[in-house]
């Protein structure tokens, strides 16, 4: 559909998703007060079967749509060794509200649908917050050095719901999703940090190492995930209007070192200091790769300007 005008897109794009999303989570909080009326473990398997085919189908029909009105162009590679019967822990570098589309286009029944790690102030966002809640989503509540100050009991009882959320996936395979970053990245945010790297902000351990402490022997590995747009860092929009012309994805497994497994990353100052340092080390490998796409998939800079 290139032949109609961006904004017209958008808004054919924006309605598709609106119903899908309507549709799908009608039959998923249908199913959800079944899960709540039937606590039997067999009609508690069959429902979390059935609340996971409806999140895939829902992204399923995403991709339809952005097939259909965006055409982009998708340059992909380390996808070869992922595995559906997994559960993974997937990181990615973070530019964008694009990213999440873009994870889940790409990795939609390759592994378990992804599961983030939320603000607790989303579960407000109409239709979708309790959408994630009913897919049993962990929200985290997020609290200031200032409030901890006041309110030192607080403390860590966000890294408390991290572990409460992952002991359910014990059992189940999973795909676990966690920002590193912690936020998106802007050159103000760059300049403010201070960052080291060129293309990154400075990435946060304490989420993934919360993962690996509440279950980390049942992950296969960590996928790390590196995204560049070559015509520009995307808004939401511009993926609605078809204008995020091309998308580079690279995934890399890493086999998570075993003296990372068993530990407490919140009492353990001297683990807490060697992970850091692994995570930082992934990030200095992250960002040349980063230098190295850029100069491959140079920016098009002519056709954001053609808008």
């Amino acid at each position: 559909m290139d032949f109609l005008p961006a904004p017209l897109r958008g808004v054919i794009a924006s309605l598709l998703l609106a119903l899908n999303t309507i549709v799908c989570c009608t039959v998923l909080f249908a199913v959800t007060i079944l899960k709540i009326c039937l606590p039997f473990s067999a009609a508690q398997r069959f429902t979390d079967w059935l609340m996971s085919h409806i999140h895939e189908t829902w992204i399923g029909n995403n991709n339809a749509w952005i097939k259909l009105l965006c055409h982009t162009r998708w340059h992909l590679s380390g996808l070869e060794g992922l595995d559906y019967k997994h559960s993974y822990l997937v990181t990615s570098n973070h530019q964008s509200w694009v990213d999440i589309m873009v994870l889940q286009y790409v990795l939609n029944r390759r592994i378990r649908p992804l599961k983030f790690f939320l603000k607790q102030e989303l579960i407000w966002v109409p239709v979708i917050g309790l959408a994630w809640w009913a897919l049993g989503f962990p929200f985290m509540k997020r609290y200031s050095k200032a409030y901890l100050a006041k309110h030192p009991e607080k403390k860590g009882k966000d890294l408390e719901t991290t572990r409460r959320t992952c002991a359910k996936f014990r059992h189940n395979p999973v795909g676990i999703f966690n920002f590193a970053e912690g936020t998106r990245f802007t050159a103000g945010k760059h300049a403010q940090q201070n960052s080291p790297f060129r293309h990154l902000l400075k990435p946060k351990a304490g989420g993934i190492a919360f993962v690996l402490d509440a279950m980390g022997e049942q992950l296969e590995s960590i996928v790390n995930v590196t995204i560049h747009y070559p015509g520009g860092q995307p808004g939401y929009w511009d993926l609605l209007c078809g204008n995020v012309k091309e998308v580079v994805a690279h995934f890399e497994e890493i086999k998570i070192p075993q003296q990372f497994l068993g530990k407490n990353y919140d009492q353990d100052g001297e683990y807490r200091l060697e992970f850091q340092q692994w995570i930082n080390a992934l990030w200095e490998e992250k960002d040349r790769l980063l230098d190295s796409l850029h100069e491959q998939y140079p920016g098009r800079r002519d056709e954001r300007e053609a808008r």
